[in-house]
Formats: C-alpha cells, structure tokens, sequence
C-alpha cells in the first residue's frame, strides 16, 4: 500500500469505530411510543461499504476484513463497557440482535463477494 492509501485506510478503521459507538448510542430510540432502531438500518448500509473500500485499496483479506473487525469490536467493547459503566447491549434484547445482525451479516456478505471478484481476477 502506498502512504496515501495507508491514511485511508486508517480514516475507514476510525470511521467503523466511530459508527459503532454511534450505533450504540441511538440504538435505544424511541419513535413516540414505539422503539425504533434506526442504527440498525445505518449498520446495514455503511459497513458493508467501509469493507467495499477496504477490499478497493488492497485484495488481501486481512486488509478488507478489517474495517469489520474493528467495528465488531467497538460493538462489543464500547456497549459491555459502555459510558459510565452502563451496559448498553443487553442479551435479551431484540435491538441488540438487530444492530449486531444488521451490521455483521451484509459486511461479510460483502467481503465474500469482494473476495470473489479478487480471486476470478
């Protein structure tokens, strides 16, 4: 990778861990009366992206994966050891299932996919 592409994938590392706290932080939003999980959605949207552009700067699965990792990470640490010493993510929960779902499930479709079209080439 050269130095430029090195910095851009920095700025997707920091921007999959600043979308996860994010997603943890509206996760329990309400919509009047009824919970509505917004973040769930937006996981579903940018991380599959974030491992797109990873896979774009370098074909090796470990440079690609990354912005994944790190945003599963930041799910699990940042909502057990949430602010304050709140758990944010609570096993019983149908949010927490959808964020994590929403968010890791399409991220590794996309990296399967994105291998795929590295290894044909």
């Amino acid at each position: 990778m050269t130095a430029p592409e090195r910095v851009l994938f920095g700025f997707l590392l920091l921007d999959a861990a600043v979308l996860a706290v994010i997603e943890l932080l509206f996760l329990p939003s309400y919509l009047g009366a009824v919970q509505f999980p917004v973040t769930a959605a937006l996981a579903a949207m940018t991380t599959p992206l974030l491992v797109a552009e990873a896979a774009r700067i370098s074909p090796r699965r470990r440079v690609a994966g990354a912005p994944l990792v790190v945003w599963f990470a930041a799910v699990f640490v940042f909502g057990v050891l949430g602010p304050g010493g709140d758990i944010v993510l609570l096993g019983n929960d149908w949010r927490t299932l959808l964020l994590i779902g929403g968010g890791a499930l399409p991220s590794a479709l996309m990296l399967g996919i994105v291998m795929g079209k590295h290894a044909r080439t």
